[in-house]
């Protein structure tokens, strides 16, 4: 994670592919945030539920057609084909992505969910092709959000939705603090990939540059704070486990940066937001 523009020399995809299976275990089967009723509430369902208010943000129904953007492991891509009789198509530029989530569907006997190593920013996606393009916590690794959210718009149906949520920043980090703060940031940037934080403001105004029409913009900043000690609990559970992957460098970035990340929300310079728009019919 930096607040400045990505390293174009860095490629999202050569990092997950590294980190994938260490991050099941550490982040959860489902390897994003949770929205925590209680500082105690455990990780699985915690996720589950941030997963639900994408669901709720979506307004799914039986039949409809959906892109999965930054598909992770497939996990949300299969729960939605069981649960809601819909038909998904999860990209990633990760390979390692691509067949975990394969494989994920294959061994559950789902024929619903397919995936593709795709581009968001310039997917090849035919025009007016899905009822609801869904992108969970996959946005600040592109190098191009104004790119993804413009693809996004293009590919619905009209009367289609869009829903996203991820971090985001809350503030303004004047250059003198970004100066003084490049170890944090740093610390970040090795343990998560490379990765700019805009505003959820920046997200609801490139959805209505593109034709949508933005009807929900939820702050979930508090309830997703716990996520960082349920983190910390799962390395100190599987730290032998991980460390192999990581190696002993990687374990410790990511031990110390979830500190970073406490701090960063307790003063309101990141968060963590979702968003929903629609298609005009």
């Amino acid at each position: 994670m930096s607040s400045d523009n990505t390293d174009i020399s860095y490629d999202p995809a050569d990092h997950y592919d590294r980190v994938m299976e260490a991050w099941a275990l550490l982040l959860g089967a489902e390897l994003h945030y949770g929205v925590f009723d209680s500082p105690d509430q455990p990780l699985v369902p915690a996720t589950a539920q941030l997963t639900n208010l994408m669901i709720e943000g979506a307004q799914l129904e039986a039949g409809l057609r959906l892109l999965d953007v930054g598909c992770g492991s497939g996990a949300q891509a299969c729960q939605l084909v069981e649960d809601f009789d819909i038909e998904v198509l999860g990209i990633t530029t990760s390979q390692v992505g691509i067949d975990e989530s394969t494989a994920r569907a294959k061994s559950r006997g789902i024929t619903g969910a397919t995936f593709e190593l795709r581009d968001a920013t310039a997917n090849g996606l035919p025009d007016n092709s899905f009822d609801r393009v869904w992108a969970l916590e996959s946005s600040h690794l592109m190098p191009n959000r104004e790119a993804f959210v413009a693809e996004a718009a293009r590919v619905l149906r009209p009367g289609g939705r869009f829903v996203m949520c991820d971090v985001v920043r809350l503030r303004d980090i004047p250059f003198a603090e970004l100066r003084e703060r490049r170890d944090e940031f740093a610390l970040l940037r090795a343990a998560y990939g490379s990765a700019r934080m805009e505003p959820i403001e920046f997200y609801a105004d490139q959805a209505r540059a593109n034709g949508l029409v933005v009807d929900q913009v939820i702050d979930l900043s508090e309830p997703t704070y716990p996520t960082f000690q349920r983190w910390r609990e799962n390395l100190e559970l599987h730290r032998e486990a991980v460390t192999p992957a990581l190696g002993e460098q990687g374990v410790d970035e990511f031990d110390r940066s979830l500190a970073v990340l406490e701090g960063l929300w307790s003063e309101n310079t990141l968060g963590y937001a979702l968003l929903s728009a629609s298609a005009p019919a």
